[in-house]
């Protein structure tokens, strides 16, 4: 089950404590590291300075697989929106996302994400039958940069999926990026939009 917790509260309220976890199965759930490292996004959602590869590909994701990531964060708001896309390999073995699998929101929260434990679990099952892979796991901020939280970070075990985010900060013009996360770093991916 994948869950998450937000730094984006509102301004003068407080989010609630870190539970779950980012893209790990339930029985790999682990408190979150509180403290920002080189390659680490802040709880503020800057990126701490690191010494990351500049040489990363760029991730191709279809203009029509982008507007669905946007649409689908709208259509949770006010709560955070969370799903997966699938693809055909690993981002940096070249593969290439297939489709998007929109998946409800557990936790029902502005500040965080926990993917319906049934739906991941019948997800993971025709993927395997289709011989595609997870190429992505998305989940939205409602208030704050489309960067990687600590708890995001912390809690991501799929090293081979990339982080995809969607900020509904500007209502008007809705920011969608991409990170690799290993080893408590983010690193940005940046994203080529095709077709």
């Amino acid at each position: 089950m994948v869950s998450e917790r937000k730094a984006g509260a509102p301004a003068g309220s407080e989010a609630p404590a870190d539970t779950g976890a980012a893209g790990a199965p339930a029985a790999g759930e682990a408190p979150a590291g509180t403290g920002a490292v080189p390659g680490r996004a802040t709880a503020s959602g800057e990126a701490a300075a690191g010494s990351e590869p500049a040489d990363v590909p760029a991730a191709r994701l279809p203009r029509a697989l982008r507007d669905q990531l946007v649409a689908w964060a709208r259509a949770g708001y006010p709560n955070e929106a969370c799903g997966m896309l699938s693809g055909t390999d690993a981002h940096e073995r070249g593969g290439v996302p297939i489709a998007f699998h929109g998946m409800t929101n557990a936790a029902a929260s502005p500040y965080r994400y926990l993917i319906d434990a049934g739906e991941q679990l019948r997800l993971m099952l025709a993927l395997d039958d289709a011989d595609q892979v997870v190429w992505g796991i998305f989940h939205s901020h409602v208030r704050s940069p489309a960067v990687p939280s600590p708890t995001d970070i912390g809690l991501a075990f799929y090293p081979d999926a990339l982080y995809l985010l969607c900020s509904l900060a500007d209502a008007d013009a809705p920011e969608v990026r991409a990170w690799r996360i290993r080893d408590g770093r983010a690193l940005e991916v940046p994203i080529e939009i095709e077709g």
